[in-house]
């Protein structure tokens, strides 16, 4: 049994992670901002708003075994719309709000044997997109950010991030909330459907957990193809 942190785990991929580390045995410390949840056997919520100034994570164990930072926005505008503050609003959430929780908790990272962190970027990170340019910022920072911590933090502290599609999640629901655009984003994935936030959940908790002992420094595309194949 190990301990995890989740940072925004009260909705979408966030909550699916606490759900399957929780099947797994483990105990997990999710964090919530807008939707106050219960604590459960074995997960243990507080509120955190990673933008503010004070991060207080007293509530952790003295040891993690790993961290997953979720929180995160789609802002889909063209770039003549976009103002500077969006950008550097966009980049606090994203990137230095994982920045600021990763260096709270690196002491209890560090105590465990093998601990790992997960961070999320996108695959419009690596491919462009019409009025994806706020987000293909900030995750080019975060897929960055993976590889240059993956070599300081190594050999005890692996990281690595996932670059997943459109994904069925509350933060994409303007995107997926008629059949008509539901449909579009369907047909425009090789696999011929859209993401699930369990799908990714897969994928964070395989790189949260020993299985994944081996890899460091990784961005894996959990997109159905998307990034890689052209039909």
């Amino acid at each position: 049994m190990h301990n995890y942190l989740v940072i925004g785990g009260s909705s979408g991929i966030g909550q699916a992670i606490v759900g399957k580390l929780s099947e797994q045995g483990h105990q997990v410390w999710a964090t919530y901002n807008k939707n106050p949840q219960t604590d459960t056997q074995g997960i243990h919520y507080s509120h955190l708003d990673v933008l503010q100034d004070e991060i207080n994570l007293d509530n952790l164990p003295e040891t993690l075994h790993g961290i997953a930072y979720c929180p995160g926005s789609i802002d889909l505008k063209p770039f003549s719309r976009l103002r500077e503050q969006q950008f550097i609003d966009d980049y606090r959430l994203q990137v230095v709000g994982a920045t600021r929780i990763i260096q709270a908790v690196l002491p209890k990272l560090k105590s465990a044997d093998q601990a790992s962190i997960v961070l999320f970027s996108s695959i419009a990170a690596q491919h462009g997109f019409n009025f994806h340019s706020l987000v293909s910022a900030s995750k080019g920072a975060i897929e960055g950010l993976t590889r240059a911590l993956s070599a300081e933090l190594a050999p005890k502290i692996r990281i690595n991030a996932i670059a997943p599609a459109l994904t069925d999640t509350p933060l994409s629901s303007r995107l997926l909330n008629t059949e008509q655009k539901r449909t579009h984003h369907a047909e425009m994935n090789p696999l011929k459907k859209y993401g699930a936030a369990e799908d990714i959940a897969e994928a964070a908790t395989f790189l949260l957990t020993d299985k994944a002992s081996w890899m460091t420094g990784q961005v894996i595309h959990v997109d159905g193809g998307m990034s890689v194949i052209r039909k």
